[in-house]
């Protein structure tokens, strides 16, 4: 069952009726876009608690996508005992927005979850942010970017999440990198790579060494560079693949990431117990 919210309704909302569902909710209301939020509940959900809890962002170069792109890795760490969260964001195909706008969306959707974490069920000290391609580049930029923000926002709510997961991110928007044609010298401000300024959260990457958009040598440097500040950045190369490589019809590797992506949660204390990934394929 799908329960259906505004913003306006969500102060009023009992979070005793989220038990064993999924939520759908409006984070953000531009013009007439209504930006919403999908949640999935692990199914021994309990009122008052919080849990660990992942806001994915889907890929599309910022021009396109859908939050159907990690059903199937919600619906399993849902499964295992977190909360699940796909937000929705302006891209240019529906919205004709740039990648700025992209990024202020990825920010407010953060700033409602952890506005919202108590009628959520959110842990807001255990919030981690993943995404594909361009949607981590966004799930980066909730932890390194300092600007590029709604003005309507409450500056005073952190975006920064407590992990990354990242899918073949777009993390260099410089001239040599992706998406410097849309963002131009301004890439100094939307550039992940660019912006390793602080400590960055545990992070986990993941990329094909057949990918046309990342170059190995990115993620590599990367990591080196979040290191070098005292991060911890666990990058897993996947030879012979191309971009996309993770996604849920590519089942193989779909499994391989999901459970390297288990194991770094249960190094962080986010997840316990043995992976259930087969019991959860045969059910769905």
């Amino acid at each position: 069952m799908k329960i259906k919210i505004t913003l306006l309704l969500l102060l009023g909302f009992a979070t005793q009726t989220i038990a064993q569902k999924s939520l759908e909710v409006v984070y953000k209301k531009v013009d007439s876009t209504l930006l919403t939020i999908t949640i999935d509940y692990p199914p021994d959900y309990q009122p008052g608690r919080s849990y660990p809890t992942i806001l994915f962002f889907f890929g599309g170069g910022w021009n396109s996508g859908s939050i159907a792109q990690f059903e199937p890795h919600a619906r399993y760490f849902a499964s295992r005992g977190m909360v699940c969260a796909r937000a929705d964001y302006r891209v240019k195909a529906r919205q004709k927005t740039t990648p700025f706008e992209s990024v202020a969306d990825a920010k407010s959707a953060m700033r409602f979850l952890r506005q919202h974490a108590d009628q959520l069920g959110i842990d807001e000290g255990r919030l981690i942010a993943a995404g594909g391609s361009a949607g981590g580049h966004l799930a980066a930029a909730l932890a390194h970017l300092p600007g590029l923000d709604d003005p309507k926002d409450d500056l005073s709510i952190s975006t920064a999440p407590q992990a990354l997961i990242l899918y073949n991110p777009v993390i260099d928007n410089g001239p040599e990198g992706y998406g410097y044609e849309r963002v131009g010298e301004r890439y100094t401000a939307f550039s992940p790579i660019h912006n390793l300024d602080t400590v960055s959260p545990p992070t986990l990457f993941f990329l094909g060494t057949e990918d046309k958009l990342i170059p190995v040598s990115t993620a590599k440097a990367y990591k080196k560079k979040v290191e070098a500040k005292g991060g911890r950045c666990d990058l897993h190369l996947y030879e012979g693949q191309p971009h996309g490589f993770f996604n849920y019809k590519n089942l193989e590797y779909f499994k391989d990431t999901v459970l390297k992506t288990d194991a770094f949660l249960q190094s962080l204390g986010y997840l316990e117990g043995k992976e259930t990934l087969t019991q959860f394929l045969s059910e769905r």
